[in-house]
């Protein structure tokens, strides 16, 4: 199925990134909905607000929000407050967690393969390489006669 093809994923990210950046300098309002898994928040939320988030979080991108919001190295970085108390973070959202952006309720993106489970990426770099694998595993060339 196309989705599961890593090509399909760069380009549904490369489409999303295009879209935010869009949406940021022409400061208009979005919304956005992202698996939680990988954001950071800086200073960490307390524990009263965090654990009221599920799988699935939803963030909306207005008023200051928006005008802090920026794009760094396939991160969407923007300053948000959360709970009553409009607590003061920052947050960083990997691009390829996007589910939806959307505007006054209309879905602008649609990001199928953001639920998907991640590439693992290998340690070390050079393992990608299959010519490499000889010299980081010797032995198993040896153990495959």
């Amino acid at each position: 199925m196309i989705i599961t093809n890593p090509k399909f994923r760069e380009i549904k990210i490369s489409h999303a990134e295009e879209i935010l950046h869009f949406l940021i300098q022409s400061q208009d309002a979005f919304d956005i909905l992202c698996v939680y898994e990988d954001i950071t928040f800086d200073p960490q939320l307390p524990k009263e607000i965090s654990k009221s988030f599920h799988d699935v979080i939803f963030f909306s991108i207005a008023n200051y929000t928006l005008s802090t919001a920026t794009i760094q190295n396939e991160y969407l970085t923007f300053e948000a407050g959360f709970g009553e108390q409009n607590f003061g973070s920052f947050v960083k959202v990997p691009i390829e967690n996007i589910l939806q952006i959307t505007q006054e309720d209309t879905p602008l993106f649609v990001n199928v393969t953001a639920s998907l489970p991640k590439p693992k990426k290998p340690k070390n770099p050079f393992e990608l390489n299959p010519r490499n694998k000889k010299i980081l595993n010797p032995n198993s060339s040896q153990n495959s006669k």
